[in-house]
Parts: C-alpha cells; sequence; structure tokens
C-alpha cells in the first residue's frame, strides 16, 4: 500500500467512534477529513437509506477512496475535494457530521464550525476524534525526541483542539449546544513487527522530508534511533504507541 494505512493505525479508536456516530439507516452523514474513506464507507453501509459524503483537501486519497468505493462499494456514497472551511455546503442537509482526526487544521476554525453547522439541519448531530494535547500523546513526544524535531506544528496543528474549555467555546460560538468530550485512552498501531513499522512510518511525508533535510550520517543515525525506538516498542501483537484523543459530540442548535 502506498500510502500510511491510518485505518489500521486507529483500529482500537474505531471502535468509540462508531459507537458514538449512532448512524441511522435513513441518515445523511457528512465526513471531515474523510482520507482514504473508511469512515465514510462504514456510515454509508448503515445508512441505506441514506447517504454519506467524504470531503478532504488530498486528490492522492481521495483518488484511493473513491477506487476502494468502486471495487468493493456501497454505492450511496460520494467523495468531494473541497476545504470545508470554505465550501459552499447544502443549507441544513447533513443529519450527521462525522470525522477522524481531520478538523483540527482549519485555518479558521470557528468560520469552519459555522460552515459545517449551516450544513447540519436543526438539531443534526456531530461526533469527532481530535488529539489532546502533545505531551498526553506518545507517538508524538518520541519521535519529536527521536528525530530530535518537533511534530507539533505551530498554529493550527494537530493538537490545536486539545483544549476543552476552548474548543467548546468555539464550537458555542459556531452554533453547536450539547457539547461533550469523552477521553479515549488506546494505543496507535504501527505495524505487525518493527520492520514493517519502520517501512509504515517512512510513508509519512513529515518523516521522509525530515530525513531528505539531513546530512547522510545524520539521516543514517536518526535512522537507526527510530528503528530502535519501534523495536522497543514491539508486543506480541505488534508495535504501538500510547496516545490520548477526545470524542466530541454536539448538536446543532
Amino acid at each position: 500500500m502506498d500510502l500510511f494505512d491510518y485505518d489500521a493505525e486507529l483500529r482500537l479508536h474505531n471502535v468509540h467512534f462508531f459507537a458514538a456516530a449512532r448512524f441511522g439507516n435513513a441518515d445523511r452523514v457528512l465526513d471531515i477529513g474523510c482520507g482514504t474513506g473508511q469512515t465514510t464507507r462504514e456510515a454509508a453501509r448503515v445508512a441505506v437509506d441514506g447517504s454519506a459524503v467524504g470531503v478532504d483537501i488530498s486528490a492522492v486519497m481521495l483518488e484511493q477512496a473513491r477506487r476502494i468505493s468502486d471495487d468493493e462499494g456501497p454505492s450511496n456514497i460520494g467523495f468531494e475535494l473541497a476545504d470545508a472551511q470554505v465550501k459552499p455546503f447544502s443549507p441544513a442537509y447533513f443529519d450527521l457530521c462525522i470525522s477522524r482526526f481531520g478538523v483540527m487544521f482549519f485555518a479558521d476554525p470557528v468560520a469552519a464550525f459555522t460552515n459545517i453547522a449551516h450544513a447540519l439541519r436543526p438539531g443534526g448531530r456531530l461526533a469527532w476524534l481530535v488529539w489532546q494535547g502533545h505531551d498526553r500523546n506518545e507517538w508524538a513526544s518520541v519521535f519529536s525526541d527521536v528525530l530530535a524535531a518537533a511534530i507539533a506544528t505551530p498554529g493550527r496543528g494537530p493538537f490545536s483542539l486539545a483544549d476543552p474549555t476552548a474548543t467548546e467555546s468555539m464550537l458555542a460560538t459556531a452554533g453547536f449546544t450539547d457539547i461533550g468530550f469523552t477521553e479515549i485512552d488506546e494505543p496507535v498501531y504501527y505495524g505487525p513487527d518493527s520492520a514493517a513499522a519502520y517501512d509504515n512510518l517512512l510513508r509519512l511525508t513529515g518523516f521522509t522530508a525530515f530525513l531528505a533535510d539531513l546530512e547522510p550520517v545524520k539521516a543514517e543515525r536518526a535512522r537507526a534511533r527510530l528503528r530502535e525506538t519501534l523495536s522497543d516498542h514491539q508486543t506480541d501483537s505488534g508495535v504501538y504507541f500510547d496516545s490520548r484523543a477526545w470524542l466530541i459530540t454536539a448538536r446543532r442548535r
């Protein structure tokens, strides 16, 4: 597989995520940051009398999402290349908005959340997974140490919604109510063994770009540290790193 397998990485999170989504058989579901479309397909398979639309800014991931859906179904599904912050969705159309780690990167989160709220019918629900802080996620802090470069990005990075108070305020301003946060304490999975995990991580743009910028000797040292770290985290069932996430639920007013 050419792309990093996020579906496998997050397989333990998915149990909590899909339970919270509570897909109805007639729901019209909007999936923000759908990637290669696993969550969109899961929604469409349950919403047999409804539909599911996945939105992402990655043409490469959407190409794979469409290819898998063409091969495996279901038919009540679509994918759109768009930025959900500014895309003119049909107003009050969707019953449910889901996102598995796809809503932390908006340049203006209040504007994005407001736009998403307008796309939901009154009383429509959301179920989102977002990361807690950098220091609460071993997968981030360990790799930062290993590669001597912070994985956390300035501004709207993967941990930008880690503060429940701030995030609740943004969602309330955007038009949501009954906002709740549930902590998800599950490890992330990187492969069946350290060699596979190493290959998987090198598929991530951030890792490959960082290593490419290093002098050859330093790059090899970083690779050696990475291999050692992955070996240290290998278990009988695979390579795992600790993580903490928030499962956010809310309704549109």
